[in-house]
């Protein structure tokens, strides 16, 4: 890896990546961020290309995907008048983004991009191997570590979404 300095955090790149209709997708709005460009700059760059962008590679968001994704993550930035949902690209479209936005910029931003893709596939891979590791444990080992196996599990879990309650809870009555 070359010692140069990223020109964008990794974690706002990671932080960008959407689990979304069950593909991993960055959105319209996050990349035009990353890139320096307008949104609407990088949605004309796009169409003017659109061939470059099968249905694999990008779609748009539906009202309803995009009203849900925004009550989700409560981000405020997303707010204000919107003509149409934001465009989720894929790994492989935004790979082909670079060759639509040819500025600098856009080659060193889908180079960071591209490696936080490979991060996250290297950590699902190993937490996969993990839990393979750990079922096999749990068939050699007797009843006595179930509780540990059970443990261990809990711990390996993603965490639940917290969910902020909405409207007034009633008193229980008495």
């Amino acid at each position: 890896m070359s010692g140069q300095q990223s020109i964008v955090p990794v974690e706002r790149i990671e932080r960008a990546i959407l689990l979304i209709c069950g593909q991993k997708v960055m959105l319209s709005t996050h990349l035009a961020e990353l890139y320096g460009v307008e949104a609407r700059v990088l949605v004309q760059a796009v169409k003017r290309n659109v061939e470059r962008f099968p249905d694999d590679f990008m779609f748009q968001l539906t009202r309803a995907e995009f009203a849900d994704l925004k009550s989700q993550i409560v981000i405020s930035s997303w707010g204000g008048i919107r003509r149409a949902p934001p465009y989720a690209f894929t790994e492989q479209g935004v790979a082909m983004l670079s060759s639509v936005l040819r500025s600098r910029r856009a080659v060193q931003v889908n180079i960071e991009i591209m490696r936080a893709y490979v991060r996250l596939r290297r950590m699902l891979a190993s937490h996969a191997q993990l839990a393979g590791k750990l079922a096999a444990m749990e068939k050699k080992y007797d009843a006595q570590f179930k509780v540990v196996f059970e443990a261990l599990r809990q711990l390996m879990a993603p965490p639940e979404p917290k969910r902020r309650r909405i409207g007034f809870q009633s008193e229980p009555a008495t």
